[in-house]
């Protein structure tokens, strides 16, 4: 705790055993209400999913602590949940995700995350009705791993300029003018880097699905970035504990700091049309015939 604040108060972050103990056990109350609170409430449009490792049980390696915030209808945004997890595959994601759901949270009309393949599943089991937009920040590395170090300031920028500066509308025609750039992006590169052309391509759908939502809300909706910077705040704060004193302080540590950053976080504007464009898609995600050509719009390459 003296650590923690520190860089802040100085000689002043002195404390008695006392006073962290009591700090401590507030935190871990606050969070424990806080944990089971009732999500009824909250009504959100995006979904933000993504995990960070800690040390917090004695002999064992760091263990993921699996987090999840979102952006509401109101444009707010908001720390929705955290659980800790043996690894960060499937059962321990869609546990987290049923959980959160059954304290009432609904279905957001997109998901964002990695492309860990425990995660995705558990995401499509769980928001079977919801798309999922794969973050452009992670699929860029994914992408560079496949090209020469003296290539890649090259490829990044081309990579970068699919998604970025796009003209047309919202929906089918800006998804097809990120596919054409996608394709002459692979025409370019297709016999001098075939592997990096491949990442691109076979995960394409995924990575435009941000783009059928409003476009001022392009630059905030296609990466996790946000709480990956904040995870990293945390483990910076954290990393003078070494090993954290258990699941449940570490987690209620991890809590508190995301709780205080997430204060400082940005939503998003909503506009009337904004809106009006989320409300027809959540009507066409909720009703199934719609939801089978949504997604066969998603997935099928254009001509």
């Amino acid at each position: 705790m003296e650590a923690a604040l520190g860089e802040v108060l100085g000689p002043e972050a002195a404390l008695s055993k006392s006073t962290v103990s009591r700090i401590c056990q507030a935190i871990k109350d606050e969070f424990d209400a806080w944990t089971t609170r009732d999500l009824g409430g909250i009504e959100l449009e995006y979904l933000f999913l993504d995990g960070s490792h800690f040390r917090m049980h004695p002999g064992a390696p760091a263990e993921p602590v699996l987090a999840a915030w979102g952006i509401t209808t109101q444009g707010a945004p908001v720390l929705v949940g955290l659980m800790p997890g043996s690894d960060e595959g499937h059962d321990p994601w869609a546990s987290f995700l049923e959980d959160l759901v059954a304290r009432g949270l609904r279905a957001p009309l997109l998901v964002i995350t990695d492309g860990a393949p425990g995660l995705i599943g558990a995401v499509e089991l769980v928001f079977s009705y919801s798309l999922r937009q794969r973050c452009l920040i992670h699929r860029c590395r994914n992408l560079l791993a496949k090209v020469p170090t003296h290539a890649q300031d090259e490829v990044k920028r081309a990579f970068w300029q699919i998604f970025d500066d796009i003209t047309a509308e919202p929906g089918d025609q800006a998804v097809a003018q990120a596919r054409q750039r996608a394709h002459a992006f692979a025409d370019r590169y297709d016999k001098r880097y075939p592997a990096a052309v491949t990442c691109l391509l076979d995960t394409l759908p995924e990575l435009t699905c941000f783009l059928r939502f409003p476009r001022e809300h392009w630059a905030r909706i296609r990466h996790t970035n946000l709480i990956e910077r904040t995870f990293g705040e945390t483990r910076r704060r954290t990393k003078v504990i070494g090993r954290l004193p258990g699941e449940r302080s570490c987690l209620s540590l991890v809590w508190a700091v995301l709780d205080r950053a997430s204060r400082g976080w940005r939503g998003v504007v909503m506009t009337p049309a904004g809106v009006r464009l989320l409300q027809e898609l959540r009507r066409q995600l909720h009703h199934p015939s719609r939801l089978e050509e949504v997604v066969d719009q998603a997935v099928t390459p254009a001509a």
